[in-house]
């Protein structure tokens, strides 16, 4: 192992020690898992790991969570951050993710007294991240940030602990960052957005797939060899299955295949 890894590993292991019983808030995807990885090889059951369910949650992180709590014999407790029953969060604002953040850390505070972790790492201070807000409001504090690892280390941390797929699996927001501000939320656009990335990473296999709500219809959005490499012909295929699918839903609009553009449905005024 190199000697960099080592000690984030290190560090990690040091901070997380110093914040003692934690409650681990458990997305699905490569930061929060390592953390949680991190957090019960520790501390053992003075770790414990929330993963919250929803229409936003891909049922597949669901799955991967729930597997790796198995294998690891991980304190796990699955809750309804209830998300969905708020109108704020619903009728998706700028600052949505405060909102959903805001529910989270404060149903997981309502079932703990212990300190609540994030797997929030360096590089993701540089984003406008309304959650952070939500964090700090409810005291939440963040390993990574503090042993300063950055998503990169999160990643090489993982594969020195034996995670290999886990260290693979691409960034990947919830449903709901798909959706254009201002449209409101709901579970029958998160299902038509879930299973068109599905359709599409299927029969492309791109590195990067995003399923866009527009305003004026939807947009799938691949990294940009993909979307190079991807012939007319296949894309006219697709548009026609995923055309059959929105028809069902009663939803109209265009449909478009375009270059990735990162937090592309996210309109902040200027």
């Amino acid at each position: 192992m190199r000697q960099d890894v080592q000690q984030k590993i290190a560090a990690l292991d040091q901070t997380l020690g110093h914040i003692g019983r934690v409650s681990v808030a458990v997305s699905g995807g490569v930061d929060s898992i390592t953390l949680a990885f991190a957090a019960h090889r520790r501390l053992g059951p003075e770790a414990t790991m929330y993963h919250a369910v929803s229409p936003a949650v891909p049922a597949e992180a669901t799955a991967r969570t729930k597997s790796l709590a198995s294998q690891f014999n991980w304190h796990l407790e699955i809750i309804d951050a209830g998300e969905f029953s708020d109108p704020d969060y619903i009728r998706n604002p700028v600052d949505r993710c405060f909102y959903c953040k805001t529910n989270l850390y404060g149903v997981i505070a309502q079932r703990t007294s212990q300190p609540i972790v994030s797997g929030t790492n360096v590089d993701d201070l540089g984003d406008y991240r309304p959650g952070l807000n939500a964090a700090a409001d409810h005291g939440v504090r963040h390993p990574y940030v503090e042993a300063g690892i950055d998503k990169r280390m999160v990643r090489e941390i993982a594969r020195a602990n034996g995670l290999d797929e886990v260290s693979e699996l691409p960034a990947s927001p919830c449903l709901s960052s798909r959706i254009e501000t201002g449209i409101r939320v709901d579970a029958e656009s998160l299902r038509l957005v879930h299973t068109v990335e599905r359709l599409v990473g299927r029969r492309l296999r791109p590195n990067i797939v995003r399923c866009r709500i527009r305003q004026h219809g939807v947009e799938i959005q691949l990294d940009e060899s993909t979307f190079r490499d991807a012939c007319a012909s296949t894309k006219a295929s697709l548009t026609r299955e995923i055309e059959s699918y929105i028809a069902n839903t009663g939803r109209v609009g265009n449909i478009e295949f375009r270059p990735y553009k990162m937090g592309s449905a996210f309109l902040r005024a200027t």
